[in-house]
């Protein structure tokens, strides 16, 4: 059964739904506010007014003693009301009689007689009121009866509230229209702001997948822009450029393993050929066979071990602490005086470094094992340690005449080195963890006879001293003597 996967809005169209209904929401707050406010005062306005207008004719009344309907509907007497109650567009004054009937007609709206205003048309007491509230063909009128005493009648003083409601309800419509333009605008901008926004976001993406479906890491990648986009996309740029070095890397460990291990391998297939007729060899050709494929298979194995330390130093899980040097280099002495049966010797300050332990040791054990190897007189090998540069001198045949930084490179065997047990990884191994720690790496002829290898490192901000280390030589004593180590001296 298939399911219809639901469509997913994009981000840009997300981004403008987002602003219309943030606008929206503000301007209904807005509105609401501003509506609530210009209606209490629009309402407060009107209720000055009316009962304003309903005290003037009150006071009027109780002052003037003996007002009659007459006098107050008759326009060439002057009654003494004010004129405004007659001027105004909201208030409307009606006179009734002592039965309660209309003596002079509201203008422009003649109102209805209600009993509480016959009630006031026949009160003796003159000022008195009594309000109520009517419609006039649908307009809201609120009316207030003021009697004139004596049971001489009343005066009716009403005021439309229609004009009022009329102008509130515009104002309403005119905020609904007024949110609803600033919704639309603001949807608008933020659709254009969000196309601007996810414009690199989906080629961003439409590189990613042309990587994923290609697999081309040279791809040019839209990184513009110093905001979080153009952040993500120098990122991206950086990661497949790392992703680019690392291919080439592992291509040429490739093709430089396999034509390293064609060596050893066609030497095998070779002596395994050989042992389909073992029983026909002299005894010294069997000898011969044998100690080839011993030798071979131990060289093979050397291989496989160095390619798979190589390939998996940039992996390591192992942190960064701070080293003490002169420990380092007395762990690999006292590991290679049993290994290789040769006397070495350590002088060393108290430089430190921050660093792997582990992967550090290992590189100075690299450099210790070619001197031993390759100074078969079995001459002393001395390691030097001073302010971050380490040194590990031998009395070997020395450095062939190619550039230092030839020797360094992976499977690289001097010609004259080439029928002597190794692989060429040594030296290589040991630029690339003193690479990954910001270092460098040498190597030179040492005067007299043999060579000096070493690398460098950065000292740790506190000085390059690790708390209580001091020099120490062969037996772990500070040295002493002539006070000149030889410290850098290629000699």
């Amino acid at each position: 059964m298939f399911r219809l996967r639901r469509p997913r809005p994009s981000l840009r169209l997300t981004f403008s739904v987002v602003s219309a209904v943030t606008a929206v929401l503000v301007a209904a707050g807005v509105g609401v506010l501003s509506h609530g406010l210009a209606a209490r005062l629009t309402w407060d306005r009107a209720d000055d007014d009316f009962h304003g207008a309903v005290e003037a004719v009150a006071v009027f009344t109780a002052d003037h003693g003996g007002l009659t309907p007459e006098s107050l509907a008759d326009p060439d007497e002057d009654a003494g009301l004010d004129e405004s109650l007659y001027d105004s567009r909201t208030l409307v004054v009606q006179v009734l009689g002592p039965d309660g009937g209309i003596a002079d007609e509201g203008h422009p709206l003649v109102l209805p007689v209600a009993g509480p205003d016959r009630a006031m048309a026949d009160e003796e007491e003159p000022g008195r009121t009594a309000s109520g509230e009517t419609r006039i063909d649908g307009e809201r009128v609120r009316v207030t009866a003021v009697s004139l005493g004596g049971g001489r009648g009343a005066v009716q003083v009403a005021q439309r509230l229609g004009e009022v409601e009329t102008l509130l309800s515009g104002l309403r419509s005119r905020i609904v229209l007024v949110g609803a333009g600033v919704a639309a605008v603001a949807g608008v901008c933020g659709w254009f702001v969000a196309g601007r926004v996810t414009r690199r976001l989906t080629d961003l993406a439409r590189v990613t997948r042309l990587v994923a479906v290609t697999g081309h890491l040279d791809l040019p990648v839209p990184s513009a822009g110093r905001d979080e986009v153009g952040q993500l996309g120098a990122a991206f740029e950086t990661m497949l450029n790392r992703l680019a070095r690392a291919r080439e890397d592992q291509r040429r460990l490739a093709q430089e393993a396999g034509h390293e291990l064609r060596t050893p391998l066609t030497s095998l297939r070779t002596n395994i050929a050989l042992l389909h007729r073992f029983e026909e060899l002299p005894p010294r050709s069997r000898t011969q066979v044998l100690e080839d494929l011993t030798s071979e298979s131990r060289e093979l194995i050397q291989l496989v071990n160095e390619l798979v330390r190589l390939s998996t130093d940039s992996r390591q899980p192992e942190g960064r602490e701070p080293v003490a040097l002169a420990e380092l280099a007395e762990r690999v002495a006292r590991r290679f005086r049993v290994r290789a049966a040769r006397d070495i010797s350590v002088r060393a300050d108290g430089s430190s470094v921050s660093g792997q332990p582990q992967a550090l040791e290992r590189a100075l054990a690299n450099l210790v094992e070619n001197a031993a190897k390759f100074d078969p007189g079995g001459h002393p090998v001395d390691i030097r340690v001073a302010q971050g540069r380490v040194e590990v001198r031998d009395r070997g045949p020395g450095l062939p005449d190619v550039p230092e930084d030839r020797l360094f490179d992976r499977f690289y065997r001097a010609p004259e080195a080439r029928s002597m047990p190794g692989s060429g990884l040594g030296l290589a191994i040991v630029a690339h963890i003193v690479h990954a720690h910001g270092g460098s790496v040498f190597a030179r002829n040492r005067a007299g006879a043999g060579a000096v290898t070493g690398f460098v490192l950065p000292l740790l901000p506190e000085g390059g001293r690790a708390s209580g280390d001091g020099a120490v030589d062969a037996a772990g004593r500070a040295p002493g003597g002539d006070g000149n180590p030889g410290y850098g001296n290629p000699g």
